[in-house]
């Protein structure tokens, strides 16, 4: 993937300014997003799984009115579910959400604390890298029709040999293509190309 940036700099970053674990959803369609990133706590994952508090967190709701960086303090939103209130006493005290991006393609962001409340600064550079995170990650509109053909036979089972036998090609064309179309996509391992593909809608 030499020739497309690599996501670790920035969430090694973003780790550094939230102590208390941040999570990122990178455009968010269909409810659901593309890429998605976490180190919460472990314990406040599985609650916040158990509680389905997906469906009424203030975070979520927030960042798909409005585009910007805002202090949980700050909302100004209802939080009929209490989730604030149970993320503190799993160590999110302080917190703070990003928006970025068209709403069909929305990215939202949290991050937390349990020290004290993020200073400007820090949501400045925080707001920055997540656009960052965004830009980088917008998928892409195609994938060029050898691109297809060799993720197409990998999905289906070939091993590389076979796969380059069935398309006419090397079995060195044939990887080439495949470290095309992961460094397209953005994804380490060809079974990750071959699933981002499909959720782009692009074979």
């Amino acid at each position: 993937m030499s020739s497309m940036p690599t996501l670790d700099p920035f969430l090694h970053s973003l780790s550094l300014l939230s102590p208390a674990g941040y999570f990122i959803g990178l455009h968010i369609r269909y409810a659901s997003p593309l890429m998605q990133f976490s180190n919460y706590n472990q314990e406040w994952l599985d609650h916040y799984t158990e509680q389905a508090y997906a469906l009424r967190d203030p975070t979520i709701a927030w960042g798909f009115s409005k585009e910007g960086a805002s202090r949980w303090a700050d909302f100004g939103i209802p939080d009929p579910f209490g989730v604030f209130e149970d993320a503190r006493s799993f160590g999110l005290v302080y917190g703070l959400t990003v928006s970025c991006g068209p709403i069909r393609s929305r990215t939202i962001s949290s991050f937390a604390r349990s020290d004290r409340d993020f200073a400007d600064a820090e949501i400045d550079k925080i707001s920055q890298l997540v656009r960052r995170l965004h830009d980088i990650t917008e998928p892409p509109e195609s994938l060029t029709k050898a691109q297809i053909e060799a993720l197409r036979c990998i999905a289906a089972g070939d091993r590389h040999a076979a796969a380059a036998a069935k398309l006419n090609i090397s079995e060195s064309a044939l990887k080439a293509r495949l470290t095309s179309a992961r460094q397209r996509l953005l994804a380490r391992t060809t079974a990750e190309a071959i699933q981002r593909a499909k959720d782009y809608r692009l074979m």
